[in-house]
């Protein structure tokens, strides 16, 4: 069982995708900011100085960003749902904590940004 205090983390994976309710937001697309971060019991890994005993974040981020850019959904809550589904499929990997960040909503009003964060576990 992974120590949760140990915690690998990959911010602001930029991914061009076509997710969204509105027909602009499926013809255009805009991007989308993902942060992962993963409990994962790193002792092994720091005690052997092994690649293979820990999640390689390199990997890890382009498996998010490739299940960034598959089908079109409506919802980043969905988008949030499917990148944990993978990130729990890395070996080792007991939590994941998913943020989907949609900075070019369309939203009427000035904002910085809009996210949907998602904590799962496997079963």
């Amino acid at each position: 069982m992974a120590s949760t205090r140990d915690r690998i983390a990959v911010t602001g994976i930029r991914v061009r995708a076509n997710h969204g309710v509105f027909d602009f937001e499926r013809e255009q697309g805009q991007e989308f900011v993902i942060d992962v971060e993963v409990a994962v019991d790193l002792a092994a890994a720091a005690s052997g100085d092994e690649l293979a005993r820990t999640v390689h974040y390199g990997e890890l981020a382009v498996a998010v960003a490739r299940a960034v850019e598959r089908d079109p959904v409506d919802l980043i809550e969905t988008v949030a749902e499917r990148v944990a589904v993978v990130v729990l499929g890395f070996e080792g990997v007991e939590e994941a904590t998913v943020t989907v960040h949609k900075p070019q909503a369309p939203i009427e009003v000035p904002f910085d940004d809009v996210a949907v964060t998602v904590v799962r576990s496997r079963a």
